[in-house]
Parts: C-alpha cells; sequence; structure tokens
C-alpha cells in the first residue's frame, strides 16, 4: 500500500505544483522551459508507474462489496471519460462547455470507478485523484474569475474527432489495455 500512496503524493505533488505560479515561474527561470517540462513530465510519469506498481501489489482490503451491476455503470461512464480527456486537446463545443474537460474526465473516471470498487486501495487512489480533482477545479475558477479567460473558439469538426478518438481509445483500452497494465479485464467478465 505503501508504494500506492507514494505514487498518488508524487503525481498529485507535481500538479500541484502548476498551481504555485511563484515556484513554478521560479524554477522555468533557473531551468528554462523546456528542462522544466521534461521534468515534470519525468516525475508525473513516475507518479503513475508508482501508481499502478502500487495498485498491483496492494493486498486487498475490502471496505465494502458493491453490488455486480456496479461495474456496468463503470463501464458506461468510461467512454465519456476517453471524449473529455481527447476534446482537452481539441477547441471544440466538447471543451468550451466542460471548460477543464481533462479534469472532468478525471473527476468522471474517479468516481466510476469508486461506484464499483469496495477495496482500502481504491478508495485511497480513486478518492485522492477525486479529492485533488475537486480542488485543482477550484483553484482554477478562482484563479479565472481574478484574471479573466478570454472565450475558446470551438468546432464541431473538433467535436466528431474527439468523439471518434476517445470511443477508439476507449474501446482498445477496455477490450486490451485494462487487463495488461492494471491487471484485471474492464470488459467481459
Amino acid at each position: 500500500m505503501t508504494l500506492l500512496i507514494l505514487g498518488v503524493v508524487v503525481f498529485i505533488g507535481a500538479h500541484l505544483l502548476t498551481r504555485a505560479r511563484d515556484l513554478r515561474a521560479g524554477l522555468i527561470a533557473r531551468l528554462g522551459e523546456a528542462p522544466y517540462k521534461i521534468g515534470y513530465s519525468l516525475v508525473s510519469a513516475l507518479g503513475l508507474v508508482l501508481i499502478v506498481a502500487g495498485w498491483r501489489a496492494a493486498p486487498y482490503v475490502e471496505l465494502w462489496s458493491p453490488p455486480g451491476w456496479t461495474r456496468h455503470v463503470t463501464i458506461l461512464l468510461m467512454w465519456p471519460v476517453f471524449v473529455l480527456m481527447v476534446s482537452a486537446y481539441l477547441p471544440g463545443h466538447i471543451r468550451a462547455k466542460a471548460k477543464h474537460p481533462m479534469l472532468a474526465g478525471l473527476k468522471l473516471w474517479a468516481t466510476a470507478h469508486l461506484i464499483s470498487n469496495g477495496d482500502l486501495a481504491s478508495v485511497i487512489l480513486f478518492g485522492s485523484l477525486l479529492a485533488w480533482g475537486v480542488a485543482a477545479r477550484v483553484l482554477i475558477k478562482r484563479e479565472e474569475r481574478r484574471e479573466g479567460t478570454p472565450p475558446r473558439p470551438a468546432s464541431w469538426q473538433n467535436d466528431v474527432v474527439a468523439i471518434v478518438i476517445g470511443t477508439a481509445a476507449y474501446a482498445l483500452f477496455g477490450a486490451f489495455l485494462h487487463q495488461l497494465l492494471i491487471g484485471k479485464p474492464a470488459f467481459g467478465i
């Protein structure tokens, strides 16, 4: 469980650094923008690796036993998660309406997994990331109110691309990658 907690701390810590504007600006001034981005990416990736390794090594400690049908709810909710994640990179109506689709996708992903998992490792992982997603959105919203944000251009074509790529990624991850990375099948029995 220690490895999982360490991974969550490293991953969230790296992302919280981006909200500490003065510290971030100081690091960029001292290191340069490219080295800062490389370092940020490496620390975030390390956090993800620790999370996956910690998740796979964590003992199963049941806190509650969710009904079997909740797994279907999770599978259903994961499709818009992938669409939201892709739309974060494409200026479209989905991105404009979601405001911050990456955070919206993260919060939906964490909620979906909390619905169907009642073990301690799930609560630590998904609960922590859900709490961080909510806190990050609140902080960003405050910052946007202070600074004002211009409207983003939107394109229906980009929405179609986000839906197509998001759906393909959802199918690929659900059919193959979830089993490979997490050790549990997402689709099927």
